[in-house]
């Protein structure tokens, strides 16, 4: 991968992904209950490091919604910020381990209707929960993907809630926003080179800086409050912005609670991220494959190194990655120029993202949101048929109202519903001859090449259904694996059903085959 040859996209692109990932660092850090600034640390952490080692052209790392509730009962329950920090250190080398181990092979078995699922939900969800934001009211935190918020209310309360804190700035902000990155993306981005270079995003923000500073000093009454606004941590100085990193308690690498703790971030965040790999290829216009082994020992090697400086655990993280994607980003360079555009910012302009107001980048989600869940995709989903749209709607329908984990395990319990059934369905062929040959009718059962238990009781359901005095003939010639099970039931008709029946049962197998051996 060149990773200087697509600069142009690469450039506009990772501006884009840094102006979303600045609340979303923000906003995860305050719903872990961490320091604000351990955010910004675990997205810069993602961009460098994370993005130099990785192999994935358009995944973006950083700290992620799902694992903001482990983060604060794991900092509850321990004690103290540098002993959890101690558990993401650890974490981060169990990561490492299981790339090696060859534990990405994982992300493979995910169906493409439940990743599709996934992709459609989360933009869902974005959609929902960036809305209270457009119109002013900003209680849930940036980032939050899951249904039950840490306030007691939910994604459906919050959007009641709204409508008694509606702000009149915040919206005529956020439908300018929209209007303004709907038009630079339809019509003026194929003007010429120098739409194409400056994206939407990036200028509605400038709007949204000049609109704070410009009312502060002409309109007060229509500027936005704090609470309204990103809010980076400002260091007086560089000694104060140094002393915002902070080290591991190392002495607590034995305690059993840290282990535990290590263990649990360890799995769920590589579950999301290969989760998050599947769906970033699958949105990946050159469909490129990510080495998902590459990726844990990426996502390792970030977690051990914002543990040790005092970030939260990171994991690919879809919502950056598809804005990525949406951006025009190329290769992996946009991930890491949004790392250290996160870096410098903190350094060296905190005062100037703190003029950003959150209704824009609202608004920038929104279109973001709408993007994952096209509702093209939902008709092209339905063509295909029930087997690929009822894991497609479920996972859908379960991220939308509970989380992202517990969508995807019931999608995929859905599509693994569908297998068994067609694997019952197809146990087998039934070849039935019309003319009779001495009043009895002749039936043929060819079995196919692999029979499970699963497949008894379709088997035994044709068996079963044979008139009287009928004359079977169960093939398994070509059936190179038959379970015990299967067997068995074919004895057992023979031995007593058929009996019963006056049913003659003839068996070709390519083995002896005794009824009195089962």
């Amino acid at each position: 991968m060149k990773l200087f040859s697509h600069l142009k996209q690469d450039i506009p692109a990772s501006i884009v992904v840094f102006f979303v990932a600045i609340p979303l660092c923000l906003g995860i850090a305050l719903a872990s209950g961490a320091p604000l600034f351990a955010g910004l640390i675990a997205g810069i952490v993602g961009g460098i490091v994370v993005g130099s080692i990785s192999d994935s052209a358009l995944g973006v790392s950083g700290p992620a919604a799902g694992l903001a509730v482990i983060v604060l009962t794991a900092i509850q329950d321990l004690g103290a910020y540098d002993v959890f920090l101690m558990a993401v250190v650890l974490a981060g080398v169990i990561q490492l381990i299981l790339g090696v181990l060859r534990a990405g092979i994982i992300g493979y078995f995910f169906p493409s209707s439940v990743i599709k699922g996934m992709l459609s939900g989360i933009g869902i969800i974005i959609a929902l929960k960036q809305i209270p934001h457009a119109f002013g009211y900003d209680k849930d935190y940036e980032g939050d993907l899951n249904f039950a918020q840490p306030d007691g209310e939910n994604t459906i309360t919050e959007l009641v809630n709204m409508l008694d804190y509606v702000s009149p700035a915040a919206i005529a902000v956020s439908m300018l926003s929209l209007f303004i990155l709907v038009f630079w993306e339809q019509v003026l981005s194929k003007k010429g080179k120098f739409f194409e270079l400056i994206q939407g995003p990036f200028v509605v923000v400038v709007l949204g800086i000049v609109y704070q500073i410009v009312t502060l000093k002409v309109a007060p009454d229509w500027a936005f409050s704090p609470e309204h606004l990103v809010t980076v941590p400002v260091a007086a100085n560089f000694s104060e912005f140094i002393g915002q990193f902070q080290l591991p308690n190392f002495s607590a690498i034995s305690n059993p609670e840290v282990l535990v703790t290590a263990g649990t971030i360890a799995v769920v965040a590589s579950l999301e991220t290969l989760l998050s790999v599947e769906a970033t290829d699958k949105l990946d216009p050159k469909k490129r494959v990510t080495p998902t082994n590459r990726e844990l020992i990426a996502q390792g090697s970030g977690n051990m190194v914002s543990g040790l400086i005092g970030g939260l655990p990171v994991t690919q993280v879809i919502v950056r990655s598809s804005a990525n994607v949406q951006s025009g980003g190329q290769t992996k360079m946009a991930g890491i120029l949004h790392g250290f555009l996160l870096l410098f910012s903190v350094i060296m302009i905190p005062h100037v993202l703190n003029y950003i107001p959150l209704s824009v980048l609202a608004a920038i989600l929104l279109l973001v949101g709408y993007k994952l869940a096209k509702p093209s995709l939902f008709k092209k989903m339905y063509k295909l048929g029930y087997k690929q749209f009822l894991p497609f709607v479920v996972t859908i329908i379960v991220i939308v109202f509970t989380d992202l984990l517990t969508g995807i395990g019931c999608g995929m319990a859905v599509a693994f519903a569908i297998i068994i059934r067609n694997n019952y369905l197809n146990s087998h062929f039934m070849h039935k001859i019309d003319k009779e040959e001495g009043g009895a009718h002749k039936v043929t059962m060819v079995l196919s090449e692999e029979v499970t238990f699963l497949n008894k009781g379709a088997i035994l359901k044709e068996l079963n259904a044979l008139p009287e005095g009928s004359t079977v003939t169960i093939d398994i010639r070509d059936s190179f694996r038959v379970d015990y099970d299967v067997y068995e039931i074919i004895a057992n008709f023979k031995r007593y059903t058929a009996a019963e029946k006056d049913i003659t049962v003839g068996v070709l197998s390519n083995k002896h085959f005794d009824v009195a051996d089962y």
